[in-house]
């Protein structure tokens, strides 16, 4: 791993790193299967392993993710996971943001740092840009709907398949390193 970066992903999970038309339940509602979206599953883990803190920003239960992270070999990734059954808030709520900023030491001075990724624009969108971090929308998957109620759901980025998120993130560290060293 290289040194640390400075930019830090929030990310979903469904149809953002796992396809969600592959989960089975069980009697219970929880998720015992799901595959990961083709890409998905090496990006996240050339992310981390490239030194960037990776944390989980969900709505579900706890053991859906903690069983689909296993199965999927990517349960080491996460410096934190905040999901909505744990938190008592679903996303756009702050509450969610504001756990995951406190998970990993963040403080209102990062939130430029921060960068959310995910596939809903009224949940992941709207919640990461009205907490005031950039948002990047994961077109992949059309399950849901695209449409845009307002500026709040406007995505800063927008890319179609998981592999173009660490280039994505790598542009993003190039120009924070870059205001910083014309900051001092």
């Amino acid at each position: 791993m290289n040194g640390q970066k400075r930019i830090v992903l929030f990310t979903d999970i469904g149809d953002t790193i796992i396809d969600e038309g592959t989960e089975v339940r069980d009697e219970t509602g929880t998720v015992v299967h799901a595959d990961c979206i083709p890409g998905a599953r090496e990006t996240m883990r050339s992310i981390f392993e490239a030194g960037y803190t990776v944390v989980m920003v969900a709505d579900g239960t706890v053991q859906s993710f903690a069983n689909t992270m296993r199965e999927n070999g990517l349960e080491d990734i996460f410096a934190a996971r905040v999901i909505s059954e744990a938190v008592g808030a679903e996303k756009p709520d702050e509450r969610m943001f504001r756990s995951a900023m406190a998970a990993v030491g963040l403080t209102d001075e990062d939130r430029g740092r921060v960068v959310m990724a995910g596939n809903n624009v009224k949940r992941d969108i709207r919640g990461a840009n009205l907490f005031g971090i950039r948002s990047v929308l994961l077109t992949w998957s059309k399950r849901r709907p695209f449409d845009e109620d307002g500026p709040q759901d406007h995505p800063d980025f927008t890319i179609s398949r998981p592999e173009e998120l660490f280039p994505l993130l790598e542009k993003l560290e190039a120009e924070f390193e870059e205001a910083e060293g014309a900051g001092e």
